[in-house]
């Protein structure tokens, strides 16, 4: 008997799997102490970014993609 496999919740909250196989991320730091950061920063962290590297692979084991 096969056991089912289990993501990380909070990985499957965070992380956003597209049609192509890429994961998705928000920015970092972009909770708090806006008034340091520039405008163009703040706008470039408003949109999502991709997971790259080693960090990758352990997203997706995280959410058994």
């Amino acid at each position: 008997m096969k056991n089912k496999l289990k993501v990380k919740k909070s990985a499957v909250r965070r992380f956003k799997v597209t049609g192509t196989g890429k994961i998705l991320h928000r920015a970092h730091a972009s909770r708090h102490l806006k008034s340091v950061k520039s405008k163009r920063r703040l706008r470039a962290m408003k949109q999502t970014k991709e997971v790259l590297g080693k960090y990758r692979r352990n997203v997706q084991k995280m959410l058994g993609v």
